[in-house]
């Protein structure tokens, strides 16, 4: 048993972030369930695993053995009631909408063992939201992870008022055990610390793109130049999340705080992007093509040609 007695989990969703949750939990040596009850999500769940798979043998160096044990520590289920039926711990990770949260946490409240800690993988939304609807408020905490979590290995942990402190410190010791960097977050916080770094970065980037202001390119160059050794800029991340998140929160908080260009930004992203099937890295391509999208070029923030300068008074001057 590992010093946090959270080795069976469950995680809800098998979207971008909870395959990738659910993935290397059982890398790192939990048995785990991963709860999908759509055939389509099971499908691209499956999908995804073996990418992750790829991935995990060729950056992690992991060995056919690992691969192996791993396959073998991890399952997919459709009904909610057997995933959750012997876990010490379940992840939520559903999409970023309340209502399928709310939906999602009232249902879980009556086939929970007694034992069972959850936490919120939420981008956006408090973990405190959804207290009342899950039956075991002093069990509850927020645990977010970011994506690609096999190299950006950090875990936002975060409380509502009755969370139990002895929850927050199992919760810890577990992500400690999956490898993860735990990032303590001292108060109940919409987009915790990384979020509440990466939605304004987002949203700034894509109203230059929403406006005609810049292209992808070019802010992802600026970006990557003024802080150099960054590995991507806004628009690559945003192809990280995926656009399906990314619309989610750009609808939820544009109605909220009544911001209409961020609702502008949701529009565009949908009509240009979730419409015609591009989720970002997800599908294989976005703002870029994947699996060598342009930004990891040796080149991409070398000084040009002089032959670029037509196109870009062009560009300038319309």
């Amino acid at each position: 048993m590992s010093a946090s007695a959270l080795d069976r989990v469950t995680v809800l969703g098998a979207g971008v972030l909870g395959s990738q949750i659910a993935w290397h939990s059982a890398y790192m040596g939990k048995q785990v369930v991963l709860f999908e009850p759509m055939p389509e999500g099971r499908l691209a769940c499956e999908r995804a695993l073996a990418t992750y798979e790829g991935i995990y043998r060729s950056e992690l160096g992991a060995s056919e053995q690992q691969l192996l044990q791993l396959r073998s520590r991890l399952s997919i289920e459709s009904e909610l009631s057997v995933a959750v039926s012997d876990a010490d711990l379940v992840i939520e990770a559903v999409p970023e909408v309340p209502k399928i949260k709310h939906q999602v946490y009232r249902q879980l409240a009556s086939l929970l063992p007694e034992r069972t800690l959850v936490a919120s993988n939420s981008s956006t939304l408090l973990c405190g939201d959804f207290a009342d609807d899950v039956g075991c408020p002093e069990r509850l905490c927020s645990l977010h992870f970011a994506n690609l979590i096999w190299k950006i290995n950090i875990a936002e942990l975060m409380a509502h008022e009755r969370t139990d402190i002895s929850t927050v410190e199992r919760v810890t010791q577990f992500a400690v055990e999956i490898g993860m960097v735990p990032i303590a977050v001292k108060k109940p916080t919409n987009g915790y610390v990384l979020n509440s770094l990466l939605v304004p970065l987002a949203n700034a980037a894509q109203t230059l793109i929403t406006q005609g202001v810049a292209d992808a390119h070019t802010i992802d160059r600026t970006y990557m130049i003024m802080n150099r050794g960054c590995a991507a800029g806004p628009c690559a991340m945003m192809d990280v999340v995926g656009f399906n998140t990314i619309v989610n929160i750009f609808s939820h908080w544009g109605q909220v705080q009544g911001d209409s260009q961020m609702l502008a930004n949701a529009d565009y992203l949908k009509r240009e992007f979730l419409d015609k099937g591009k989720l970002g890295l997800q599908s294989g391509e976005g703002y870029y093509r994947y699996p060598e999208p342009s930004y990891e070029a040796v080149d991409f923030l070398e000084v040009p040609d002089i032959s670029v300068a037509t196109r870009i008074a062009e560009q300038v001057c319309g």
